[in-house]
């Protein structure tokens, strides 16, 4: 069976994406990027992406949902493959990228969640 092996990244929603990255950087430290969010560290070496969208961005799916997980998975042909035997809706549009594979499905909620195969050595 597959399984999450971590979670990836937290990305948010917001109608002052701008200002409201302000406040994290000024308030909690986050050292926020040019491309609009930041990257954590933890002491094994594993990242989190924390990032910031636009309140009309398409990126979370249609449900409007403020919120989205990424979650880290070792074969996420694998873990697609295993959703859909189950049921689960899962968006045929993958992407690729230096970062990595990325997918996406939605939970019971009608929430989208990310999925993402990290690229060798991240």
């Amino acid at each position: 069976m597959e399984r999450v092996t971590g979670i990836g990244g937290v990305f948010f929603r917001s109608a002052r994406p701008d200002a409201l990255r302000l406040w994290y950087a000024e308030h909690l430290g986050l050292e926020v990027e040019d491309w609009g969010g930041a990257v954590l560290t933890a002491a094994g070496g594993e990242t989190l992406t924390w990032s910031v969208f636009d309140a009309g961005t398409d990126y979370f799916g249609p449900s409007g949902q403020q919120l989205m997980v990424n979650y880290r998975v070792a074969d996420l042909d694998a873990m697609l493959a295993q959703l859909r035997v189950a049921g689960v809706a899962v968006d045929d549009a993958l992407h690729e990228s230096g970062n990595g594979r990325f997918g996406w499905a939605t939970d019971p909620d009608g929430n989208r969640i990310e999925l993402w195969e990290s690229a060798p050595g991240q």
